[in-house]
Formats: structure tokens, C-alpha cells, sequence
């Protein structure tokens, strides 16, 4: 029977999905309710210039992944393995790495701002093109780094074992160096005006050819046994 007059012709459904892409499952951008992943495997993941917002990661293994050019922004990322990684590139804000290992990754261009390495280790890294800025790098091992030139400026070492370190023409002015392993670091020409070093950092670091301030020079020397008049 056809409809009548007064009885709407119904519309063909309409997909609503027509001409539109599939969502970046890289993005975290509107998700502010990711979940932490544990113990996830991203190795040899490809994933460059990926954007991650708001993501937490614990005990993750980013062993040999293709993560030149990430964008992280607000994550947290604790006991994660880095061994390898491209990280080339990367910009990383406002984020935590917490006991992470950085082993022979790759960091040329990298930069963090307003981090924290807290007790992260980084080893066989190449470090003289990154950039950290007010970050925190308490108990972090760069133990044997290449840090020549580096803009190291108020930043939070307080018990890094920089141990073997080279420094040389560093800047490290206003940094908190309290309690950092400096023994056989290199410091020459570094700028460590303003740096906080305690009597075992002042006994331990050799100092020469650095450019200090009257009160390290003066903490120096107290270190070492003289008395200053």
C-alpha cells in the first residue's frame, strides 16, 4: 500500500563515517583518561613522530623502537627500557622518566623541558645536542658522558654520579650539584658560578681550569684542609 499524504517517506540510513579518517592511535591529545600500560612491548616498534598526552608506561620495553621526532607531553614513564632506541629528535615537556635505562640511544636533537630523570641511567648515549631545561636529574647515572658544552644551567643533580664525566667548557652555573659523584670528572673551563657542591663533591672533583665563584673558591679550600683569612 503506498504511504499516505500525511505519513513522512523514511530517509535511507546514512553512514556517518563517510569521508572521515580512522583515529591516530598514537594521539593521546583528547584522551585525558588514558590508562597506564604495564609491561607492554613497543620493541622495535616503528612510530615516528608520534604525539603521546597524558600516558603513563611502567616496566615498558622500547628496546631498538623508531621513536625519532616523538612529541610527549604530561606522561610518566617508570622502569622503561630505552636500550637502543631512536629517540633522535624527540621533544619531551612536563614528563617523568623514573628509573629508566638509556643505553646506546640515540638522543641528537632531543630536548626535555621541565622533566624528570629522577634515578634514570644514560650510558653510551650521545648527549652534546640536547637540550634539558629545568629538569631534574637527582640519582641519575651519566657516569662516563660526553656533556662538553652542554647548557647544563639550573638543573637538579643532587646525586648524579657524573663519575668520569667530561664537563669540559660545561655550563653549570646555578646547578645543584649537592652530593654528585664528581671523582675524575673533567671541569675545565666548565662555568660553575653559582653551583651548589658540598665539602664531598669540592674533595672529590678536580676543579682545575674551572671558573668558580668567591664562595667556592672559598668552600674549595676549606674542603682541601686550608684556612682562609
Amino acid at each position: 500500500m503506498p504511504p499516505s499524504a500525511t505519513e513522512p517517506t523514511p530517509e535511507p540510513d546514512v553512514p556517518t563515517d563517510v569521508g572521515t579518517e580512522p583515529d591516530d592511535p598514537t594521539d593521546t591529545a583528547t584522551d585525558p583518561d588514558a590508562e597506564t600500560e604495564t609491561g607492554e612491548d613497543y620493541r622495535d616498534a616503528v612510530l615516528p613522530g608520534a604525539r603521546w598526552r597524558g600516558r603513563g608506561f611502567v616496566r615498558c620495553e622500547f628496546t631498538e623502537a623508531d621513536l625519532r621526532g616523538l612529541d610527549v607531553s604530561g606522561c610518566t614513564f617508570d622502569h622503561c627500557d630505552f636500550t637502543r632506541a631512536d629517540l633522535g629528535e624527540a621533544v619531551f615537556r612536563s614528563s617523568a622518566f623514573r628509573s629508566c635505562t638509556f643505553h646506546r640511544t640515540t638522543l641528537a636533537g632531543a630536548s626535555w623541558t621541565g622533566c624528570s630523570l629522577l634515578g634514570s641511567t644514560l650510558t653510551e648515549c650521545g648527549l652534546r645536542s640536547v637540550t634539558l631545561t629545568d629538569c631534574d636529574l637527582t640519582l641519575a647515572v651519566i657516569a662516563g658522558s660526553v656533556l662538553r658544552g652542554l647548557d647544563l644551567s639550573g638543573l637538579r643533580l643532587r646525586e648524579a654520579s657524573l663519575i668520569g664525566a667530561d664537563l669540559r667548557t660545561a655550563n653549570l652555573r646555578d646547578s645543584d650539584l649537592t652530593g654528585a659523584r664528581l671523582a675524575e670528572a673533567r671541569l675545565a673551563d666548565a662555568d660553575l658560578r653559582g653551583a651548589r657542591l658540598d665539602a664531598t663533591a669540592l674533595r672529590t672533583a678536580d676543579l682545575t681550569g674551572a671558573h668558580v665563584d668567591v664562595d667556592t673558591a672559598i668552600a674549595f679550600a676549606a674542603a682541601h684542609g686550608l684556612v682562609v683569612h
